[in-house]
């Protein structure tokens, strides 16, 4: 028997709320709860996400498309998952896996579905011929950090941030277990940026995209109150050098602003047009 009393019986049973942050909304089946289709817009790119690191990725990549000067103009639109809005039938249609974000590209005849931010990545990043080398050994690497960070992330998100900020009960061995992960992350991270500029390289890449709105936004103090003290991440200058670099950005300032549904940011809900974020004055 555990310190707390738990033992694991031996079949496990759903409890229907079994408390913490995401209690209510969570279940052991996939699919939808409720019929409702998803809004339209009038561009080629539809995003379906909410502001959280996941969904900063797809958006602050698309602004950083448009910054560079391509036809990337794209409609978000929130999903909010505190109301289980992933869980409707329209949401399922394009991702069965009920998570944000998801992009629908109806640049042609059939709409193509995209779902998992590193594929959302992916796709917009061939699609238009941007943040990430063709061939050779510096697409190799980009993919390789893309990767690393889609494996990475649950660990300091699922892991580290839910039983820190989340959990109903602090439990000291998971935060002591992903605490040490979290840090470790961190460590590979700043022995890789001492001697590059960037993740994969001397480029801004798909890999710094993917990676800054997990540890970079870790680093600067924004990820989970208190955590940064916690977790001393002043250590990792070269993380925090990397983190700096890339939120000066104004493509990142602007894409960590959309689909924000909780004035986490001071942001705006769903994105229509360039004049959205402008009237945020950055």
């Amino acid at each position: 028997m555990s310190d707390n009393g738990y033992e694991p019986p031996r079949v496990w049973q759903w409890q229907k709320d079994a408390g913490g942050t995401f209690g209510a909304i969570n279940r052991p089946t996939a699919g939808p709860r409720e019929e409702r289709t998803l809004p339209v817009g009038k561009h080629p790119l539809q995003l379906y996400s909410q502001g959280t690191p996941n969904g900063q990725k797809v958006t602050i990549m698309l602004e950083e498309l448009l910054a560079a000067g391509h036809s990337a103009d794209y409609d978000a639109w929130p999903v909010r998952i505190m109301d289980g809005d992933q869980f409707t039938s329209g949401f399922v249609d394009i991702n069965p896996n009920s998570k944000i974000p998801a992009l629908v590209d109806r640049s042609n005849k059939t709409p193509v579905r995209v779902f998992e931010s590193g594929a959302i990545l992916m796709h917009l990043a061939e699609k238009f011929g941007a943040f990430l080398p063709e061939a050779g050994t510096e697409r190799s690497e980009t993919l390789s950090w893309l990767f690393w960070q889609m494996g990475s992330a649950p660990l300091l998100g699922g892991g580290f941030g839910h039983f820190y900020a989340y959990a109903p009960e602090k439990i000291e061995y998971a935060i002591d277990r992903y605490s040490m992960e979290a840090k470790r992350q961190l460590d590979v991270l700043d022995r890789t940026l001492a001697d590059r500029e960037f993740v994969a390289g001397p480029d801004y890449t798909i890999a710094d995209i993917a990676i800054w709105p997990w540890h970079g936004q870790l680093a600067l103090g924004r990820l989970y109150e208190g955590s940064a003290v916690f977790l001393q991440v002043e250590e990792y200058e070269h993380v925090q050098r990397w983190a700096a670099r890339i939120d000066a950005r104004m493509p990142v300032q602007r894409g960590r602003r959309v689909n924000d549904t909780g004035d986490r940011v001071g942001g705006i809900a769903e994105r229509h047009s360039a004049a959205d974020l402008d009237a945020l004055n950055l």
